[in-house]
């Protein structure tokens, strides 16, 4: 009879991690903490403190992290956000791409210039100030981005979306911009279906649903009009993509709690 294998370190490790974050789901304390902080540090905004290689960036560092690990999980070819503000999550998304684009050279090697990568990001925001556009144009990332100003759900802007994704095999898709009910139900509605098999929709802002009613009362959305509503209402017809709680579990703080749909089929 053969002896039973030996966990390696790395399994170990591994196993460690799953079930010390499969334990906060059971740990009401800490959750109602992370809520805490995570109310209270929004309304003294927080999120808007940090750069990403020198473009303000309005993310919290938990959710920057996470969008690494998918992206290297995922390696894709697209990355399509909606929302582009100061452009500093553009250039998040252009930078890691740019490590896959090393990573491949190291392994395969060969030198790859990143002038001609096909690896691009989308942006896609319905005011694009000049300002921003100039500084995001002159970034040393600039090469791998391109922008679409106009409406997200736009049908014309929708259209040119799915003409510049057509030639990719694996997308991630970010949606960032106005977070109503509506509008995030039909920015689903429009790109989602752009998303690989395997592959991520991250629906920014769901956490608006756990505020108090009436905390963004300079916004039109709130409590039961927000992109937690819309992605609740629009995962009861799909059979094709799941919320992956694992990402709520891990973060604890995130603005993006139920908001990481994965692609099954």
């Amino acid at each position: 009879m053969s002896s039973p294998s030996v966990p390696s370190p790395e399994q170990v490790f591994a196993q460690e991690r799953l079930d010390r974050v499969q334990a906060y789901a059971r740990d009401a304390e800490f959750q109602s903490l992370s809520q805490a902080w995570l109310r209270e540090s929004m309304q003294r905004k927080y999120v808007y403190n940090f750069d990403w290689l020198g473009r303000p960036i309005i993310q919290y560092p938990n959710d920057m992290v996470a969008m690494q690990e998918l992206v290297w999980r995922v390696r894709p070819d697209l990355i399509i956000e909606t929302g582009i503000a100061h452009g500093g999550s553009l250039v998040l998304s252009a930078s890691l791409l740019a490590m896959l684009d090393m990573c491949d050279a190291i392994e395969s090697g060969q030198s790859i210039d990143p002038r001609q990568s096909h690896r691009k990001v989308l942006g896609i925001d319905i005011d694009i100030r000049a300002h921003n556009r100039a500084a995001i144009e002159a970034h040393p990332m600039a090469s791998r981005i391109t922008m679409l100003q106009g409406s997200s759900v736009a049908p014309d802007v929708v259209a040119q979306v799915h003409a510049f994704a057509k030639d990719y095999r694996r997308v991630l898709v970010c949606l960032d911009s106005m977070h109503t009910h509506d509008h995030v139900l039909a920015e689903l509605q429009a790109y989602a279906p752009l998303v690989s098999v395997g592959s991520y929709c991250v629906v920014f802002d769901t956490f608006v649903q756990d505020m108090p009613p009436g905390f963004f009362s300079d916004r039109p959305w709130d409590v039961e009009n927000n992109p937690k509503t819309a992605v609740h209402e629009w995962v009861q017809v799909r059979s094709d993509f799941v919320v992956d709680a694992h990402w709520d579990q891990r973060l604890m703080v995130t603005v993006a709690p139920q908001g990481f749909l994965r692609r099954v089929a």
